[in-house]
């Protein structure tokens, strides 16, 4: 059974940074391309980075560039995205999420930043 298990979420000052981890079980997590996607309220669900099997960056919005970076530990079947120098504009739900014969998503992680 698939599981996807976000944390690291929390309330940051703007500016602040944070550390996101993604646990994956269930499936062979080095065998697929892993992505960061948030939702912010009132907002469609937006890709934010991706990230091969290999741990070489795919893509990253235009958004997040120079601030946000992805990586992973397939030791560890782990995805993490580093958030630094957050803005409020960066308000929203993570997820991580893959594409096997179905779309799968972890249940999210809630990041706020506000002074």
């Amino acid at each position: 059974q698939v599981q996807l298990v976000e944390s690291g979420g929390g309330l940051v000052q703007p500016g602040g940074s944070l550390r996101l981890s993604c646990a994956a079980s269930g499936f062979t997590f080095s065998s697929y391309v892993m992505n960061w996607y948030r939702q912010a309220p009132g907002k469609e669900r937006e890709l934010v980075a991706t990230i091969s099997q290999r741990g070489v960056t795919i893509m990253r919005a235009d958004s997040v560039k120079g601030r946000f970076s992805i990586s992973r530990d397939n030791a560890k079947n782990t995805v993490y995205l580093q958030m630094n120098n957050l803005k409020p504009e960066d308000t929203a739900v993570y997820y991580c999420g893959f594409r096997g014969t179905q779309n799968y998503w972890g249940q999210g992680t809630q990041v706020t930043v506000s002074s």
